[in-house]
């Protein structure tokens, strides 16, 4: 693949990048009609959608095209799962200037293809048009296989508060490139292509999950979406979040708290969960606060004090803030 997407042209470029692609039994119709079709057994279908911009969400220097189509779909496929839903489909919006290698165009479909294969699911179509500025736009679909949806506003007093996932990886990930290194490796990765824990999702809805969200924006900020829906108060406890060696190494060196970045850093797309407090839990859920009753307005606090720290995610604060 050589040359630039303006010179392949519009549906040139839709032929190479549908070309790439695979499918699953749930799609009955993929690329190459006005529209696709997916199966929808439940007939209800759970749906979400978001967008990264080149310069606020990625950057070419950091990521590469693959990485970048991994982490797109990770973040939608993750909201999916977090409703307690299996995810089934993807489509894309794709802008994209007309001076962009096509190859960087291919491989990212390559890292969409590829992390919706981790989940379950496949890219049945979208759209792409010329643009100034890299821009990619994710809806993504699951079906609820006959349960009901989990929600964030279904959190009781009594209940524990579970995660299963990475927590801080990204950001520490994110502080590493800040300062011009590459490694640990594993905390780099994190934050081009977050792992998110797709099947505990529905395997928590299973459990008997009461109220559940992805951690996209910041452990405090993402239950704190939860104590505002429920009406109540969660308690994290310090000493029950594991915090790995590494991550403290790293901390120390560039002066940041590392549990700053676990109880605040976005984008690792770990599971958190209230469940009934007799719950039997399995080992890949960890147990790290509970529910109580409001003591005024709902909110998050940890060690039972208010978490007064900056951090966590907002699209129209500063970088700087959200790590």
């Amino acid at each position: 693949m050589k040359g630039t997407v303006g010179e392949l042209g519009e549906f040139g470029l839709i032929r190479e990048l549908t070309s790439r692609l695979t499918t699953t039994p749930a799609v009955r119709l993929g690329p190459g009609d006005d529209a696709a079709v997916v199966a929808a057994p439940d007939r209800r279908v759970v749906a979400s959608t978001d967008i990264l911009l080149e310069g606020r969400h990625f950057r070419r220097d950091w990521s590469t095209a693959y990485d970048v189509g991994r982490k797109a779909a990770a973040q939608n496929l993750a909201d999916i799962a977090a409703m307690g839903a299996v995810p089934t489909a993807l489509l894309l919006g794709l802008v994209v200037p007309a001076d962009l290698p096509v190859t960087w165009a291919a491989e990212l479909m390559d890292g969409l293809r590829d992390e919706c294969q981790v989940a379950g699911a496949a890219v049945v179509g979208g759209d792409v048009v010329g643009g100034d500025t890299i821009t990619v736009a994710i809806t993504a679909l699951g079906d609820l296989r006959n349960h009901e949806p989990v929600t964030r506003g279904g959190a009781r007093p009594g209940d524990v508060v579970a995660v299963t996932g990475w927590l801080g990886w990204s950001a520490a990930g994110f502080a590493v490139l800040s300062r011009g290194f590459r490694s640990p490796r594993a905390f780099v990765e994190a934050h081009r292509r977050p792992e998110p824990p797709y099947h505990a999702g529905p395997a928590a809805a299973g459990l008997g999950a009461t109220a559940m969200t992805d951690v996209s924006d910041g452990l405090v900020a993402d239950l704190g979406h939860i104590a505002d829906a429920s009406q109540v108060r969660i308690d994290l406890r310090s000493g029950l979040i594991d915090i790995p060696s590494q991550m403290s190494d790293i901390g120390q060196a560039v002066g940041v708290d590392p549990l700053q970045w676990v109880l605040t850093g976005g984008e690792d797309h770990a599971i958190v969960a209230t469940f009934p407090p007799d719950v039997k839990l399995p080992a890949r859920w960890k147990v790290i606060g509970e529910v109580l009753n409001p003591s005024a307005l709902p909110q998050v606090t940890v060690d039972g004090a208010p978490w007064t720290s900056k951090g966590g995610w907002d699209h129209f604060g500063s970088i700087e803030d959200a790590q």
